[in-house]
């Protein structure tokens, strides 16, 4: 049963255009100006979540193929194992910045640290710019000294999509997977298929047109339906153990249960954890409230496991 304290909270976010006297949630501006304007607005809101633990350390890493990418550290956890985090965002907004509280309650909780890399976004940058990045941030990774299987992938939301296309593009070069990936709330099929885009929409905090004008910002001239674009069309066989959540109140949540169902189908070890209630990626919210802590918890001992961490 959903707890009470969750209800209100989450009431609360979904509701909040109340609070502005607004009887409906504003659609979303995809004029290049609105998205700019909800990237500054995205990059602010994330200083009014708290302050980064003290004991989290940020260092800045050398520039990976020219993007800025940064690592969120503990100085007790080990150096030889790490959290690739891919950060959501609709493939439009969001970078390492505006993520590093929610990145920073994985790195406490697994025992890994994470390296966050700023992917180029849409519209300016469509795909494959974005897959480009991550298959680069991977080969520094291994460049670095770390091994594949000291590795582990997380994301949320488009990011978590993201991690599943790296995952097909590497696996079709041929190339050492990492030894497993969590994903939060991914967004794995841009042609919007799901019936969750229709039947949650009222319930679900994305604003109304954002979906539709990123999937054709982000897939630019490509087939939307292509599995580096839409991870959920492509061949999941072969794939490392994945964990995957989803709220039962978002719009992507039908992406994230017909992947765990292919991916399964295909002989992946896949875990799927939705959150009665819950909206989307509503892992990171920690221990704000009881369903938040528990999935933080459970992806964090899956991480710290699968990279060989038995703390």
């Amino acid at each position: 049963m959903q707890s009470l304290k969750s209800k209100i909270i989450l009431g609360l976010l979904i509701h909040s255009h109340y609070f502005r006297f607004r009887i409906k949630k504003p659609p979303f501006d995809s004029s290049l100006e609105g998205i700019l304007k909800y990237r500054k607005k995205t990059e602010k809101a994330a200083g009014m979540f708290g302050k980064l633990p003290e004991d989290i350390i940020i260092k800045p890493e050398a520039p990976v193929s020219g993007r800025y990418t940064e690592w969120v550290t503990l100085p007790e956890n080990s150096s030889s194992k790490a959290i690739l985090w891919f950060h959501g965002g609709f493939y439009m907004i969001g970078s390492p910045q505006s993520h590093r509280l929610h990145v920073a309650k994985f790195v406490k909780g697994s025992g890994l640290n994470a390296l966050v890399f700023d992917y180029r976004l849409a519209p300016e940058h469509p795909f494959p710019a974005a897959l480009d990045d991550a298959l680069s941030a991977y080969s520094f990774l291994i460049a670095s000294g770390f091994q594949p299987r000291d590795i582990v992938f997380a994301g949320d939301s488009a990011g978590g999509g993201l991690c599943l296309a790296t995952l097909l593009a590497l696996k079709e070069k041929g190339l050492a997977l990492p030894a497993a990936a969590a994903v939060l709330s991914p967004w794995t099929d841009l042609l919007l298929t799901g019936q969750s885009h229709q039947t949650n929409k009222r319930r679900c905090f994305s604003p109304e047109g954002c979906a539709e004008s990123a999937s054709t910002y982000y897939a630019g001239n490509h087939d939307k339906a292509d599995p580096k674009i839409s991870p959920l069309y492509g061949d999941l066989n072969g794939l490392p153990p994945l964990h995957i959540s989803a709220g039962s109140n978002e719009t992507l949540l039908d992406d994230a249960v017909r992947f765990a169902g292919k991916a399964e189908k295909a002989g992946t070890d896949v875990t799927l954890i939705i959150g009665e209630g819950m909206c989307h990626c509503y892992p990171v919210f920690g221990s704000l409230f009881r369903e938040s802590e528990e999935a933080l918890k459970d992806i964090c001992r899956f991480l710290g496991n699968h990279a060989g961490n038995d703390s």
